[in-house]
């Protein structure tokens, strides 16, 4: 698959996730790109946990209008019908569990469904954020990333960057595959027929579930 198709075919099914009227939150990079697929008939509440629920893309036509930033500090717009909320209402609405979504980027996750996905020991990054809160107070959190880095997998037995929360993810989303987390480990449920299950595995550091219903992730 060419690289830069690779996000776009993550962002598109990951998209068939999302049910119409769910509140969803996205992280930061990829998840972003994730409302431009949804189904047909599928409208989602898209909420920033620094207060602004109903964001909308920034467009040509608002761009100039755009005095806000979501979460990630980027400028953000907000939907016909949208508000703002204080921060301390926005992150009670995560950690009550209203959050129906979560999509975050990773740069480990592991069999347990363990993610690390906000430090690299020595680099500058940009900060945990509410990622911890989304993690444990969203119903689903979704991990949408590339399969592995530089050629080494991301998806491993045991996270070695530090973590973000543990024991938290329900299913992860490759240009590889789909896996959801089961308490026997991970189950590929949906490969792309561009790769064999045995190119799948090995670009995958922990052993994979083969599902009795596994099918193709394509359309």
């Amino acid at each position: 698959m060419d690289k830069a198709e690779i996000k776009a075919f993550i962002a598109k099914r990951v998209a068939r996730e999302l049910k119409d009227g769910d509140i969803v939150n996205l992280g930061i990079g990829l998840p972003t790109m994730v409302p431009n697929y949804l189904p047909e008939g599928v409208t989602v509440i898209l909420q920033s946990e620094n207060g602004i629920i109903r964001t909308a893309p920034v467009t040509d036509d608002n761009r100039d209008a755009i005095h806000v930033v979501d979460a990630g500090g980027s400028p953000a717009a907000v939907a016909p019908g949208g508000s703002f909320i204080d921060s301390a209402t926005s992150f009670g609405l995560i950690r009550g569990g209203h959050v129906d979504a979560t999509i975050l980027g990773g740069l480990e996750v592991d069999e347990e469904g363990s993610l690390a996905n906000w430090l690299i020991p020595g680099k500058r990054m940009p900060g945990m954020g509410g990622a911890m809160d989304l993690l444990v107070g969203a119903k689903n959190v979704i991990v949408a990333m590339e399969h592995t880095a530089k050629g080494k997998p991301k998806i491993l037995k045991k996270c070695r960057l530090p973590y973000t929360a543990v024991k938290c993810i329900t299913k992860i989303i490759t240009e590889m595959g789909v896996m959801i987390v089961t308490p026997d480990g991970l189950m590929l449920t949906e490969y792309n027929p561009e790769f064999t299950i045995d190119e799948i595995q090995a670009a995958t550091e922990a052993q994979l579930i083969i599902s009795p219903e596994l099918k193709s992730m394509v359309d």
